[in-house]
């Protein structure tokens, strides 16, 4: 089995303990420790400790981190426990090169399509049909929810809360429990009641119930009373709890459609081990009235693989690292680490300031930005701009955007066991999420400048080279289409010419996904020294993009020597059909206007009116998305 080029830190953080992991080749855990939370001060210190039992020498570079907490954005606050950080700040101080973080019971559903037979124990009845959406709930310290639907060749997990669902009861001991967790609680959820601190109140509601004294027993000394059968109120409770959970399982089931079957994992059912199996749970999961047939069908599993949340979060942090590796940066702070090595000194320093401070330069103004990076504030704008961001307000919106943080955009790898149903599909989805990918980062500024330039141009010429000399003459002919003249040159010394003879009022476009052929660099020069204007369409941080006086900017690496350019030339592509669109959009309001002041000036009204609608129909015509 391949090994990774560096062990990944694997982690599960709970509201009592904090597990960890080295994964060193996919499946294979090593250096497992369980610390418990309370020893240590905080988030990074945890992990700090367990980092400093390893062996030297190891170079964790990637990890990812499951946590009992929702996850929305850069800052993470438990809610079962008072650890809050920032997931960039620990990477940085960690020395990591990716840091995910990602919900615990999101990792688990990560997990599921993973596990095989030996993972899992079946509890009752029901068939679990394939590719079908699965539902995912556990207790520990709170009560987990989630699913899994599939999407593709994958799955997609699904960020639940729902076991802050409002709990309601089935019989009177559970109206017993409910009056009693009123006394505490103006909310009670299935969490409060389905989880260890839940397990401790029901045990005193049941003890009241029955008139019995009530003993201060902890979530565990009540499941083993209850297990050994020393204690017939523990009995009564752990009864209680696997009934109400099999109402929560039953509520999951119906409310996602789970045909795939409900997964039980968490740290209290499957320490009951058969005594789970003879309990109510089942029982209670088909009584469902009306849909008591329709869940009887859907079967119910405990999850009994030691290491299932490790396995999710390896997962996910596995697809994050192909995406980064596939894909064009998705997030800003990924595209600044890229470009480092393509900055000035002086740009380098503001990179290094906004990497290692990007919460605070969302709110710091230019002036505060600058002093801090020891730069110019010009320097920051030109930074700014060379990310392809409008300005510095743009920067800041794109950069809250990258800490909140989004859903990866996706890459599936063909493989030669592929059929061709599959390879299509696989080709379509991967060019699918690039032009997503594409949209998010298009630049309203510069598309809109770059529309003005082609309006009020002379004449429009394309050049390009190689493999995109396609996307020049697809250029040529919409906007020859258009009756805009233009031409489109692919061969180097008929572009140097033909830009020898460009003139103020001219626009050229140049076309080149690496930005760096001398070439096409000439062509620039040539062509701005003789008055013309320069719209590129290339990729960010490239001296093309630097040189232009528009650059619409198209992140999606492909290596011309090694790969075909398939993805890239079909984004190069849209970027000109943008452009046409918009030139014969502005062009019919621009015509339509006109036409409409030729009538104020008292000029014939029929003859000339009719001669605008005239010119601006065909342009309306040529493009399908006006419809």
């Amino acid at each position: 089995m391949a090994t990774f080029d560096s062990p990944r830190l694997l982690a599960d953080i709970g509201g009592t303990y904090a597990r960890f992991a080295l994964e060193v080749s996919p499946g294979q855990f090593q250096h497992l420790a369980n610390l418990r939370c309370a020893d240590h001060p905080d988030f990074q210190a945890t992990v700090a400790a367990y980092l400093a039992t390893l062996p030297a020498g190891l170079g964790v570079q990637h990890a990812a981190v499951a946590i009992a907490n929702p996850v929305e954005g850069d800052q993470v606050r438990m809610t079962n426990y008072h650890w809050q950080f920032s997931i960039e700040q620990t990477r940085q101080r960690l020395g990591l090169e990716t840091l995910v973080v990602l919900n615990d019971f999101t990792a688990l559903a990560m997990a599921l399509p993973r596990l095989g037979p030996q993972d899992v124990r079946q509890v009752g009845g029901g068939t679990a049909r394939k590719r079908n959406v699965m539902g995912l709930l556990g207790s520990g310290s709170g009560l987990g929810m989630s699913g899994l639907i599939p999407a593709g060749e994958g799955w997609m997990a699904l960020g639940s809360e729902g076991g802050h669902t409002s709990f309601s009861p089935r019989d009177e001991r559970e109206v017993a429990i409910l009056r009693h967790a009123w006394t505490q609680f103006d909310h009670v959820s299935f969490e409060r009641l389905l989880s260890g601190p839940g397990l401790e109140l029901m045990h005193r509601a049941l003890a009241a119930h029955a008139g019995q004294p009530v003993r201060e027993l902890s979530a565990p000394e009540i499941t083993q009373h209850a297990l050994d059968g020393t204690d017939p109120v523990c009995v009564d409770t752990l009864e209680v709890f696997c009934a109400m959970l099999g109402t929560a399982a039953a509520n999951l089931a119906v409310t996602l459609g789970a045909l795939g079957g409900i997964y039980i994992g968490g740290t209290i059912v499957p320490r009951l081990g058969a005594a789970f199996d003879r309990s109510p749970f089942r029982a209670r999961f088909e009584d469902k009235g009306r849909f008591s047939r329709y869940v009887g069908d859907i079967p119910t599993f405990v999850i009994t693989a030691e290491h299932a949340t490790f396995i999710g979060a390896s997962a996910v942090l596995d697809a994050q690292l192909r995406t980064l590796s596939t894909t064009p940066a998705s997030t800003l702070l990924t595209q600044i680490r890229r470009a480092r090595g393509d900055l000035t000194p002086a740009e380098l320093r503001v990179a290094d300031h906004v990497l290692a401070h990007p919460r605070s330069v969302l709110n710091d103004p230019i002036a505060e930005i600058a002093k801090a990076a020891n730069v110019s504030q010009p320097t920051v704008i030109r930074f700014c701009r060379s990310l392809g961001c409008e300005g510095l307000s743009d920067f800041k919106l794109r950069l809250a955007s990258s800490l909140t943080g989004t859903v990866p955009i996706t890459h599936t790898q063909v493989t030669t066991d592929d059929s061709m149903v599959e390879l299509g599909s696989k080709v379509l989805g991967n060019t699918a999420s690039a032009i997503l990918q594409l949209r998010s980062q298009l630049n309203r500024e510069m598309s809109h400048r770059a529309t003005e330039l082609l309006l009020a141009a002379h004449r429009v010429d394309f050049y390009a080279a190689g493999h995109y000399g396609v996307v020049a003459q697809d250029a040529q002919f919409k906007f020859l289409r258009f009756g805009l003249p233009s031409m489109a040159y692919t061969d180097p010394r008929l572009q140097l010419l033909a830009a020898d003879v460009l003139k103020a009022g001219d626009v050229a476009v140049v076309i080149s996904p690496s930005g760096k052929r001398p070439e096409l660099l000439e062509v620039v020069d040539k062509a701005r020294a003789r008055g013309a204007q320069v719209i590129a369409i290339t990729a960010s941080q490239t001296p093309l993009a630097r040189k232009a006086d528009v650059a619409l900017i198209v992140d999606y690496p492909e290596d011309v020597t090694t790969h075909l350019p398939m993805v890239s030339r079909i984004l190069h592509l849209l970027v000109i059909d943008i452009l046409a669109v918009g030139l014969a959009m502005r062009g019919q309001a621009a015509e339509a206007g006109s036409a409409v002041a030729l009538t104020g000036e008292g000029v014939a009204e029929t003859g000339d009116a009719a001669a605008g609608v005239a010119l601006a129909s065909p342009l309306a015509r040529l493009t399908s998305h006006s419809r």
